[in-house]
């Protein structure tokens, strides 16, 4: 286990991360005016203005990352012991998709 996290552990972990990074984007997505899914363990933020555009959170098991895709990229984010968070170059989950959604929405 490079990562450190059991099949078991990631799914948790990846489940909690998914569902906390929804909650906390409700406040943004209604004074934005995006929409925030989740369904199946799959988090999906879709956009209207000022272009359409959606973007796709989901848990990746068999390698332990979260993926996200935006912005016509991907981003894998592992299990990280130091931030107790999933995280890509010390930029946590949450951090990483919020920075996301305000560059689409030119903020």
């Amino acid at each position: 286990m490079p990562d450190g996290v059991t099949d078991h552990e990631f799914a948790a972990k990846a489940e909690s991360a998914i569902e906390a990074l929804q909650r906390g984007l409700l406040g943004l997505a209604d004074e934005e005016g995006f929409e925030v899914d989740l369904e199946g363990g799959v988090l999906k933020i879709e956009f209207e203005e000022p272009s359409n555009a959606t973007f796709v959170i989901s848990p990746n098991a068999p390698v332990r990352q979260i993926w996200v895709s935006a912005l016509v990229q991907s981003y894998k984010l592992a299990w990280s012991q130091e931030t107790g968070a999933f995280a890509l170059g010390g930029e946590t989950l949450a951090q990483l998709v919020e920075r996301l959604v305000r560059l689409h929405l030119g903020r």
